[in-house]
């Protein structure tokens, strides 16, 4: 176990919705190798705060480790618009390419 995970975990005890501690969680667990758990804490934190931008991209590419691409391009998909909502350019950018990237994956083949 890291040592940042139960400082997280703890400080999520005391704020369960904290976006920041949620995302980091789930960083922590997929640093570790337990898909499981970084997914439950992703999921949590878009339930929680579906604003969070910076959620999205990790979440898709974790959705797209674990075999599920219409996870991972619900994913993109929200995550897309939630970077158009915010004026966030550059993620809308990174997220729209991995979205295309997983719907045309040979495309640049051609």
């Amino acid at each position: 176990m890291s040592k940042r995970l139960p400082i997280l975990l703890n400080l999520l005890e005391a704020n369960p919705s904290d976006a920041f501690a949620l995302f980091a969680a789930a960083k922590e667990y997929e640093g570790m190798n337990d898909a499981g758990q970084a997914l439950h804490y992703y999921e949590k934190l878009r339930a929680t705060d579906p604003a969070y931008v910076g959620l999205y991209y990790h979440l898709g590419k974790l959705y797209e480790r674990l075999n599920n691409p219409d996870g991972a391009l619900d994913a993109y998909r929200q995550g897309c618009a939630a970077a158009r909502q915010a004026g966030d350019q550059h993620a809308y950018n990174e997220l729209m390419g991995a979205r295309l990237n997983l719907d045309h994956p040979h495309d640049d083949e051609i």
